[in-house]
């Protein structure tokens, strides 16, 4: 049995939950608010369901009808896909934006002044994928860095983006590093940032950001749709050396990953991959870009960023 929604009528889940234990019956059940249900006090299953997320389209789900240029545009989420024009897309982002801000946040009491939340979500989304700096963003915001955590949390809460920790294989020195956070969906982010009249195409600044940023979402989703385990992190030194993504398994795999927009990798794109390959020699070293030629530079593999997908998801 069905039911969609069921963050509406939380009191339905008493229901499943007798007929689950009296009849035996198997439901699924979906709904677009996790926060509602966590927080109105709804009977949760626990020991009796299997929770999964579903995000927005990956690559792979679309086929061929995935186009990098529109996802980088757009975003992925479902409802774009069945919009043929610019306006259209651009109209569904805003009001997806406004319904989060509006439902999701200020009617659920989240926030008592909805002023500066407004202003939060838009340097946020501005400064997405960078590592977060708490003091410049209370400047920006007008309110104090504390607040600024809590938002943050806010946005992570309500399933909006996710943080990416700081690798360090000491867990003492990873939590005192600042992470970074992306938003779920390029689209979204985008309608935050109100950037429609900017350009995107390839070799601008932006196509750059927006790939990885594509490319992380991408990873996150695969990550957790094949329950592959990987903690999924970034590494970065002395501010001026960093790798983009760090894939740490349970059973000690290590990946480091540099994501480049480029259409032709050379040996310059794995200097930061070369000097954490030195200081990690358990790590396997890969640069996923736009070339579809494979090659080598040394222990570094270069891969068009769907194949990199592939190797470590086994799709």
């Amino acid at each position: 049995m069905l039911i969609d929604e069921v963050q509406k009528i939380p009191e339905l889940l008493d229901v499943v939950h007798r007929l689950i234990e009296d009849r035996g019956i198997k439901f699924g059940l979906t709904g677009s608010s996790a926060r509602k249900l966590k927080h109105g006090g709804a009977n949760l299953l626990a020991g009796r369901a299997f929770v999964y997320n579903l995000f927005p389209f990956t690559s792979f789900e679309l086929g061929d009808s995935f186009r990098l240029e529109d996802a980088l545009m757009w975003g992925t989420l479902p409802k774009i896909h069945g919009l043929q024009n610019a306006d259209d897309r651009i109209q569904y982002l805003k009001s997806y934006a406004n319904t989060y801000i509006q439902e999701e946040v200020w009617e659920a009491h989240l926030i008592k002044d909805l002023v500066p939340y407004r202003r939060f979500l838009q340097v946020a989304a501005q400064t997405n994928g960078a590592v977060i700096n708490y003091s410049h963003i209370s400047n920006d915001t007008r309110v104090d860095p504390k607040t600024v955590q809590r938002y943050f949390q806010i946005l992570e809460e309500t399933l909006l983006g996710f943080f990416l920790e700081p690798f360090h294989r000491s867990l003492r020195k990873r939590q005192r590093a600042n992470p970074k956070f992306y938003f779920f969906d390029i689209g979204v982010q985008r309608a935050l940032t109100a950037d429609f009249a900017i350009d995107f195409g390839r070799g601008s600044l932006g196509f750059g950001n927006r790939f990885e940023h594509f490319v992380i979402c991408e990873i996150v989703r695969l990550n957790h749709y094949h329950q592959s385990r990987f903690d999924i992190s970034f590494i970065r030194e002395n501010d001026d050396l960093e790798i983009d993504v760090v894939l740490s398994h349970p059973t000690g795999k290590l990946w480091f990953i540099e994501i480049k927009s480029t259409d032709f990798v050379q040996q310059t794109h794995c200097e930061a991959l070369e000097y954490f390959g030195e200081k990690f020699h358990d790590a396997k070293c890969a640069v996923w870009s736009c070339d579809k030629i494979a090659k080598s530079f040394g222990k570094i593999s270069a891969l068009h960023w769907q194949n990199g997908l592939q190797d470590v998801f086994g799709i």
